[in-house]
């Protein structure tokens, strides 16, 4: 075989091979929550959804893909000046999703990069409208603010900016040392006033306690004298009518048959009894009409 037949084989085959790649190419899977764009003679085409497709060898190809995923950027440190002249470091996150693949392709470079310039320079603008106390206040806020201007901006590109979170927002060493000092002044302040309204309220206690403790020992004692006096009443009242009951059957007694001379009897032995107790050491005390007793009773009886 020449070198001529040879030559002519391997551009053949070549060929061949350049067809068959072109044809594999030609078949193409499409994955799920992704988009192909295809474009025939160098224009835009069609975009190709998930699933099974089919391209005209030659004519097609795919010029660009697209995610419908949720993307997440970073948005690098960078340095702002707040209202009132304030250096702070700022970074976070873009969180965005592409809605239209298209526009996404053509309508922008890199809507990625576009999306991070574009959070850096509308974040330095809001942080240079605020006080340093307010930026860590408003965080929500900015970010709010951010996703606002993004949003607009990003709808031109077929993409939806979902949301922007601040990861760090840190002041210079001096301001945060500040801050520090500040914090711990006023979680001092806190914590003094707590235990003078701790020690107000154990005083307020303690005098609570001893006006209710006196009150009930002065209630108790009112009490006590109370129950003594109607004690004593009762007592004197039980004393009367005892005397009273007593005098009574006295008087009955007298009044009965025989009751004088047993009265008689009774006040004789009372006398003898009396006259034994006025004995002193080894004398004896003695009445001096002792032998007159008769005329002694005979008084009694004329009493009686």
């Amino acid at each position: 075989m020449s070198f001529d037949q040879m030559f002519f084989l391997f551009v053949l085959g070549g060929l061949f091979l350049y067809i068959v790649a072109a044809l594999i190419q030609s078949v193409r899977l499409v994955p799920s929550q992704t988009e192909f764009i295809v474009e025939r003679f160098g224009k835009y085409h069609t975009t190709l959804r998930a699933g099974f497709h089919l391209l005209f060898p030659f004519l097609d190809r795919v010029a660009h893909t697209q995610s419908l995923k949720e993307h997440t950027m970073e948005v690098p440190a960078q340095s702002c000046f707040t209202k009132d002249e304030i250096q702070v470091e700022v970074d976070g996150v873009i969180y965005m999703q592409v809605l239209d693949s298209a526009r996404a392709s053509y309508g922008i470079t890199d809507f990625q990069f576009a999306a991070v310039q574009l959070a850096q320079t509308t974040t330095r603008a809001i942080i240079g409208t605020l006080d340093l106390d307010r930026t860590f206040e408003e965080r929500e806020a900015i970010s709010g603010k951010v996703v606002t201007v993004l949003d607009n901006a990003a709808s031109k590109w077929g993409v939806r900016i979902l949301r922007f979170e601040i990861k760090n927002l840190v002041p210079p060493e001096s301001v945060r040392q500040s801050m520090e000092k500040q914090v711990t002044a006023e979680r001092n302040r806190r914590a003094i006033v707590e235990k003078s309204v701790g020690a107000m309220q154990s005083l307020i206690n303690t005098s609570e306690g001893q006006m209710t403790e006196m009150i009930n020992r002065s209630e108790g004692e009112m009490q006590k004298r109370i129950n003594e006096a109607q004690g004593k009443a009762q007592e004197i009242l039980a004393i009367g009518f005892a005397t009273a009951e007593s005098i009574t059957k006295v008087a009955q007694a007298l009044t009965s048959e025989g009751g004088k001379n047993a009265m008689k009897l009774e006040l004789g032995q009372k006398y003898v009894g009396t006259l034994g107790q006025l004995k002193t050491g080894n004398r004896v005390i003695l009445s001096g009409n002792l032998t007159n007793m008769n005329e002694m009773l005979k008084a009694m009886e004329l009493d009686l």
